[in-house]
């Protein structure tokens, strides 16, 4: 048997005699399998709440009676977001974004009823997940398990007896590294075989779920790494165990917490009260289609009656007030486009200065890895928000249509006892107005978006396998 089999099997062996650490290890995977079934069933419940309401708010929606296609832009519509499966695995942005929108004419809502605003102030600090697990939890009891690795021999005496017996410096280094990574390995053992129960649900695709086990083997090596080259580093196990605890309570708690404050102060975001006044302020400014006088759509009556010929909007062949409908609702969704669009070139910015924080913590590198191929990070998002704005403009813009086509301008315009039933249109309508039908990334648009958090990852695993060979040298000077 080689030295580093040896020293792996003996370490090991120190490892399962320690009833703290045995302990410590049983509850760690109980509590992994606990945050897979909590997780998984929290989003079950969750992809099945918000699919009996879409039901439902379809169902409302088709369920009006003939009325003006007006009313029926004013009554609007709701959607919800859907769910991928490996989003039970790692939630990411779910949490703090709104689910559900109110789709309606004239207005681009934001999403609403996020679970941090209806849930205790602790979800804030990270919901119990798997990928939690792994990110926090597991580099923590390897840092318990292998904090003394090295630092132990030293301080008994046993390192420099090992290397006048011919033991080399890189043979123990490998064997610890060996002996630590195994328990790294059965760390994340059960999470990884959750992972793959949990994307083994419909709509999970091979390449986001490799990105994601790559991602999280290279983390746990890491942290294997960095626990062997602080015990090689540190005079003694109580001065390793303090120095571990601090770099884990830096680079996995504090970075990942202070990088968002940095973000939003380098990148203010304008409040939706104050975004909601510039949009009244642009919109006063555009036009009121209901001033006879005003320039703009004094033009715009002009280029119509031109358009088809005749002198009066009494002659026209549509319905002029549904062609003002229309006109105005393009405009109004130009510009909701355009301070939707600022607003997330901004958050882009943001996200890409904390994305560059992981530099500076394994752990946030990480986060942009699970997030980004479990399609639950900013940009999927982004994704449902693009989507469910061109499904309302499409909405609204259809039913604006029919008030131009199905609708009489004498009819719109009379105020007679029986022109509000002359003015409605049949219910039919409401049923030819496809529901909403969420497209979430494809498969090779989430593992490009998570190629850089990987990449970061994998440059901290060099740059601290490269830290660990001048250790290993200086170690073998150690020997008399």
């Amino acid at each position: 048997m080689s030295p580093v089999t040896l020293i792996a099997r003996d370490e090991l062996r120190l490892m399962r005699r320690n009833r703290v650490a045995v302990i410590a290890f049983g509850l760690l995977v109980l509590l992994t399998l606990a945050a897979a079934l909590i997780s998984w069933s929290h989003q079950q419940s969750i992809s099945q709440t918000r699919a009996r309401f879409q039901a439902q708010a379809a169902e409302a929606f088709e369920a009006q009676p003939d009325r003006h296609p007006h009313r029926m832009v004013h009554f609007g519509n709701f959607i919800f977001r859907p769910l991928g499966p490996l989003a039970a695995f790692d939630p990411g942005v779910d949490a703090f974004t709104g689910n559900a929108m109110f789709l309606e004419g004239h207005r681009q809502n934001s999403a609403n009823f996020g679970d941090i605003r209806q849930s205790s102030l602790l979800v804030r600090f990270g919901q119990l997940t798997p990928a939690f697990i792994l990110q926090v939890i597991a580099p923590l009891l390897l840092i318990f398990l292998g904090y003394g690795a090295i630092a132990r021999e030293r301080e008994r005496g046993t390192l420099r007896q090992m290397l006048v017996q011919g033991v080399s410096a890189r043979s123990l280094v490998t064997g610890k590294l060996l002996a630590l990574g195994s328990i790294a390995a059965l760390v994340g053992l059960p999470a990884m075989i959750t992972f793959l129960a949990i994307a083994g649900q419909p709509g999970a695709s091979a390449g986001p779920m490799l990105v994601i086990a790559l991602g999280y083997a290279a983390y746990l090596c890491l942290w294997t790494i960095i626990v062997i080259l602080v015990s090689a580093l540190a005079p003694r196990g109580r001065d390793a165990l303090l120095a571990l605890l601090a770099l884990w309570a830096v680079l996995v708690i504090l970075a990942p917490r202070v990088a968002p404050d940095i973000a939003a102060q380098a990148h203010a975001l304008p409040t939706r009260l104050e975004t909601d006044i510039a949009i009244a302020q642009d919109l006063h400014r555009l036009g009121d289609s209901h001033n006879p006088d005003d320039p703009f759509f004094t033009a715009f009556k002009e280029r119509t009656l031109r358009r088809y010929g005749v002198t009066r909007v009494e002659d026209l062949p549509v319905n002029y007030k549904g062609l003002l409908a229309l006109e105005g609702e393009a405009l109004t969704s130009g510009l909701f486009d355009d301070y939707a669009n600022r607003s997330f070139a901004i958050q882009a910015d943001q996200s890409r200065l904390y994305d560059g924080f992981g530099i500076v913590s394994p752990a946030i590198a990480l986060k942009r890895v699970s997030m980004a191929a479990a399609g639950t990070d900013l940009a999927g998002h982004r994704r449902f928000l693009s989507q469910a704005e061109a499904y309302r403009y499409d909405m609204v813009q259809r039913l604006n249509r029919l008030q131009a086509e199905a609708v009489s301008y004498q009819n719109d315009t009379a105020s007679d006892a029986g022109a509000d039933q002359r003015k409605r249109i049949s219910a039919d309508h409401w049923h030819a107005i496809p529901q909403f039908r969420f497209q979430p990334a494809s498969a090779a648009d989430l593992v490009k978006a998570s190629l850089p958090g990987l990449g970061l990852l994998i440059a901290w695993l060099i740059a601290a396998a490269l830290a660990l060979m001048p250790v290993v040298r200086h170690l073998q000077k150690a020997r008399p």
